[in-house]
């Protein structure tokens, strides 16, 4: 089935509905759900679940990324996309159990491929075992839990690598170094990890 997304101009005013593949090629503003689950251990050490990106993905494969995200559908409303937690995670979740990190907007060419998003984010605290999520493996290849602290040493540079728990990408525990995560102007993974490191210190005024 063809996926449609509506389509808005540079001050998100809807102008119309366009295929997927259309949005991409003629690199159309649309919108996104995007969702970083964040939890602490039974130590009380804070982390993040990150998703591998599949092989098939058109869209850097192989690289972490946001533990839950996906287009909104033409029609769709922001509060709808709270079912990719459960498609890509297992997760059933109420929308009004997320925290709004408010907006960003990125544009991004990727090969032929051209990205402009308008993503809503949200961060959501689980803090169940990795082991126990139902990934969808399809487009996932496997989640990794990384400790705030220490993600914050590695996107900004302080250490080179980090070892981490995974699930589904052969062992138990992986190194991770930048080169794993997706790169953007914005450092936007970085300014995610410091929010998440504010909301557990029990801050409530909290925006990407």
């Amino acid at each position: 089935m063809t996926e449609m997304f509506d389509i808005y101009d540079e001050d998100l005013n809807h102008i119309g509905v366009k295929s997927r593949a259309e949005v991409h090629r003629d690199g159309d503003w649309h919108q996104v759900f995007q969702c970083w689950v964040i939890g602490r251990d039974d130590n009380g050490q804070a982390y993040v679940v990150l998703q591998k990106r599949g092989s098939n993905q058109d869209t850097f494969p192989h690289k972490l990324d946001i533990s839950a995200a996906g287009h909104l559908q033409a029609g769709e409303t922001i509060e709808d996309g709270a079912r990719e937690l459960e498609e890509e995670l297992g997760l059933t979740v109420p929308f009004e159990d997320l925290v709004s990190l408010g907006r960003r907007v990125s544009m991004k060419k990727y090969n032929d491929l051209v990205d402009c998003q308008v993503a809503h984010v949200f961060l959501y605290e689980c803090n169940q075992p990795l082991s126990d999520y139902q990934y969808q493996e399809s487009e996932i290849a496997g989640l990794v839990k990384l400790a705030i602290d220490d993600g914050l040493k590695l996107l900004s540079g302080e250490i080179e690598s980090v070892m981490v728990e995974a699930v589904g990408l052969g062992h138990d525990t992986i190194e991770l170094t930048l080169d794993d995560f997706i790169q953007t102007i914005d450092q936007y993974a970085l300014k995610v990890l410091v929010l998440a490191q504010r909301y557990f210190a029990g801050e409530t005024y909290l925006v990407i």
